[in-house]
């Protein structure tokens, strides 16, 4: 089968995909298409390996935004806060993605199974990453299975191991390696990042998380931005910033209230930091989401 069959034959199976991510009964794999609100696309994105159908996503994650142009593969191996835009392809075709979160106990199992120097020993930064048809092949079939749901307890692990063999044989395969590995650098930031998403309104001592790690500060704070894209200073302050906008916005907390809720002692600062991130105010961005969410309801 040529690629752009293929490639047909997973956008026809993603016609009931929205702008909501919709859950596609296989575990894990969920779908999205159109016109994203750029709000919804300001998140804490989880481990994930993203297929980019068709149109382009923006992602920008601290200084840096990369383009992920479809048809195309992209890594998010920890947790990790970024803003984003969506935007149709060349010929005004909608937006469409597919996104596989990673299971880190399927991705030791075949770390096991797979010879250590098989494995590619570096990665490339963050990047869209050529996908060829034997890889789109796969998220094909694994699409499929929401045809045949009685398929998918036999079908879907070996159809999701596939795909984690083709990202660890590829550009990004690096990162996945170092997350698989329990002792690996990588593997510790993992952890410190989940310590971080479950203490993010605490003040936050780097040494001390540093030294629980095994590592020194300059080699903690390299190793976190280099998994991350973000300080650890930064991605405290984005998960803080990240929380405030929904307390605001959808839960009806006064701006002091809700910037004191996540861990600010100061509104000032608050309202400095959110307004730089968010491009406006808490009061007028709380207003453009309100309208826009009512629009789409």
């Amino acid at each position: 089968m040529c690629m752009n069959k293929v490639l047909d034959e997973i956008i026809d199976l993603m016609k009931r995909a929205g702008t909501r991510p919709i859950e596609t009964g296989v575990p894990g794999l969920s779908m999205i298409k159109g016109d994203i609100p750029t709000h919804q696309l300001a998140a804490l994105y989880k481990p994930m390996i993203g297929f980019t159908v068709q149109g382009t996503k923006i992602l920008s994650i601290g200084e840096r935004s990369t383009a992920l142009e479809g048809p195309s593969y992209y890594v998010l191996p920890v947790h990790v806060p970024a803003t984003a835009s969506v935007h149709p392809d060349r010929d005004g075709r909608p937006y469409m993605s597919l996104g596989l979160e990673l299971n880190q106990n399927v991705l030791q199992s075949l770390l096991r199974d797979l010879p250590g120097d098989l494995m590619p020993t570096a990665s490339e930064h963050f990047a869209a990453c050529e996908i060829d048809i034997e890889f789109m092949e796969v998220w094909l079939r694994l699409l499929r299975l929401t045809k045949t749901p009685r398929d998918i307890p036999a079908l879907a692990p070996a159809y999701e191991r596939e795909i984690l063999y083709r990202v660890l044989m590829g550009p990004q395969g690096w990162y996945l390696r170092q997350l698989g590995l329990r002792e690996s650098n990588f593997s510790k930031i993992s952890q410190t990042v989940k310590w971080l998403r479950d203490n993010y309104t605490k003040p936050i001592d780097i040494g001390e998380i540093a030294s629980k790690s095994g590592m020194a500060i300059n080699t903690f704070h390299r190793q976190f931005k280099r998994a991350t894209g973000l300080s650890p200073i930064q991605f405290q302050k984005q998960l803080r910033l990240l929380e405030a906008r929904n307390l605001i916005a959808f839960e009806g907390y006064a701006v002091a209230s809700a910037a004191y809720q996540v861990g600010y002692q100061s509104p000032s600062q608050f309202n400095r930091e959110y307004s730089r991130f968010f491009g406006s105010s808490p009061a007028r961005d709380t207003e453009k989401l309100r309208r826009i969410e009512s629009a789409r309801d």
